[in-house]
């Protein structure tokens, strides 16, 4: 009986390649925390806001992942997989694995699209592939659409989750280059 095999944080090189030769693994949700490497966890102090398992272990990793997301393969597609664990617990001794993301999920990838050259390839990866993959209508642009444009905004060094606690998400008090200026 056919298998269909679904990979998510796929982290290895050699991922990729069986990926997309397999016939039996459908499909993998790169996570748009997954380019920090271990050295960048590691630079200038240990980084907890950049910690997330599993941890890509070399760039040789990374890049084939970034290389797998922009691809256009329908086997690649958004997942998102935030973890708003609230800062006290992130900075602690024996700190959570997990990434905050959803404030700029999509921000981060148009990124990694944008510095590969493949915002061609954006729209499948987003919209269509995992809507393809689940048996789900794919929602078109006359029905939601959102406007990215190239213009840089800082994310915020915490969002309040009230009684006194935060989350630190990624890249907070950093520069991105791309915003959704506009949801319909």
């Amino acid at each position: 009986p056919f298998l269909p095999v679904l990979l998510c944080n796929p982290i290895l090189a050699t991922c990729r390649h069986g990926i997309l030769l397999d016939p039996l693994i459908t499909m993998s949700k790169p996570q748009p925390q997954s380019p920090p490497t271990i050295t960048d966890m590691l630079v200038g102090g240990i980084r907890p806001h950049l910690y997330c398992l599993p941890i890509l272990k070399a760039e040789q990793h990374r890049r084939a992942l970034i290389g797998a997301a922009t691809s256009g393969s329908p086997k690649f597609f958004l997942g998102t997989d935030s973890a708003p664990h609230v800062t006290q617990t992130k900075e602690a001794a024996c700190g959570c694995a997990g990434v905050y993301t959803a404030h700029a999920a999509v921000e981060f990838y148009v990124t990694a699209f944008d510095m590969e050259n493949a915002l061609d390839k954006l729209e499948g990866f987003c919209s269509r592939f995992g809507a393809e993959h689940y048996g789900m209508p794919v929602v078109t642009t006359a029905q939601r659409s959102m406007t990215l444009e190239k213009k840089a905004w800082t994310v915020p060094a915490t969002y309040s989750l009230g009684n006194n606690t935060t989350v630190t998400p990624l890249m907070g008090g950093e520069e991105l280059p791309w915003s959704i200026v506009e949801r319909s």
